[in-house]
């Protein structure tokens, strides 16, 4: 015998396919990759993160604009560069959020940090992005201030590889081996992706001028994952693309996330099971589906933080350990920690 289906649920089904397709003909098309993402499988109602209110302890040492992040989570600090007249450039405070001291050696205009930490040795490296007699430069630093090593020529913009020359770097990141990252180009006549040995020798470097695969318009923050890709934020490009490690070789860009506003920062969470980015013109922190080893396919938004009006995320760092992100943000001159709810 013939099994009949259920006419009336057919029929209701029928009517929220065509409602839905209704819904969609009226949108335009940015709209409706919007509304897509918002009904999207992959989003998470409920919160992943709230907000520590006795992050830090003591804020008033904000005082001037916070750029930027840096955690290190194998002794439990966490450093901020700020910008402004007669202000301590580099912050340290302690995870729980005490302020501990301050520096201010050989920094002009901070943009992008980094913390390297093992158990024998620990350095913080910094991006100057300054126009004086310390700018164009990507310097290393103890966890005291004292500097080690300066990348770049102290002072002059260029695009040079003999010596090496920078103008306006973004970001730094180091992975554990030494081996290093740098997006050069905050606006400036370079718009590149270097990746340097641990004598600071290139061994590659991708990226020009432009809008096709592997070049970049404001790369402006990168984070390597355990797997080999190396993801960088293309700002100005309103995506992410993503590299690998070992050749530099293009594997692919993500763009159908950023429809609103570039991503301004990335990093991954813990477990690699999401990307951390914050995108500055909509005041907002989005988590992203962090793909497995093999194709990134599709950008898929999991869960958002949206920030109040004028607060400007720039960069961000995760805490390897604990898994908490950190945010700075230059519009309310503060850095926000978030912690993981599960």
């Amino acid at each position: 015998m013939k099994r009949r289906g259920r006419p009336g649920l057919a029929v209701a089904m029928g009517s929220a396919v065509a409602a839905l397709l209704v819904f969609y003909c009226a949108l335009s098309g940015s709209q409706v990759l919007r509304a897509i993402a918002f009904y999207s499988p992959w989003r998470i109602e409920q919160q992943l993160y709230k907000l520590d209110v006795g992050w830090p302890k003591h804020p008033e040492y904000f005082t001037g604009q916070t750029f930027c992040v840096a955690v290190d989570p194998l002794h439990d600090l966490v450093y901020v560069a700020q910008r402004g007249t007669n202000v301590p450039k580099v912050l340290v405070f302690s995870d729980e959020g005490n302020f501990l001291h301050a520096w201010n050696s050989t920094v002009e205009m901070p943009h992008g940090i980094f913390a390297v930490s093992t158990s024998t040795d620990t350095s913080i490296w910094i991006t100057d992005v300054g126009s004086g007699e310390y700018g164009h430069t990507v310097k290393q630093y103890s966890p005291s201030g004292k500097l080690i090593q300066i990348l770049g020529t102290q002072g002059k913009a260029g695009s040079g590889l003999n010596p090496l020359q920078f103008d306006q770097p973004a970001e730094i990141f180091v992975e554990q081996t030494g081996e290093i990252y740098i997006v050069d180009g905050d606006g400036g006549m370079n718009n590149r992706l270097f990746k340097l040995s641990t004598d600071f020798q290139e061994i590659w470097l991708r990226g020009e001028n432009g809008t096709g695969a592997g070049q970049f318009k404001i790369p402006h923050s990168v984070t390597v994952d355990s797997v080999g890709r190396v993801w960088v934020a293309d700002r100005g490009n309103k995506r992410i693309q993503v590299f690998d490690k070992v050749t530099g070789e293009w594997l692919g860009s993500w763009s159908s996330c950023f429809l609103e506003d570039g991503p301004s920062s990335v990093r991954l969470t813990t477990n690699e099971k999401y990307l951390i980015v914050a995108q500055l013109n909509i005041n907002r922190v989005s988590v992203l589906a962090a793909p497995p080893i093999g194709s990134i396919g599709d950008c898929h938004v999991v869960n958002t933080i949206q920030l109040a009006d004028e607060v400007k995320p720039h960069l961000v760092d995760v805490n390897v350990k604990t898994g908490a992100i950190y945010v700075a943000e230059i519009g309310a001159q503060q850095v926000q920690k978030y912690v993981p709810l599960n």
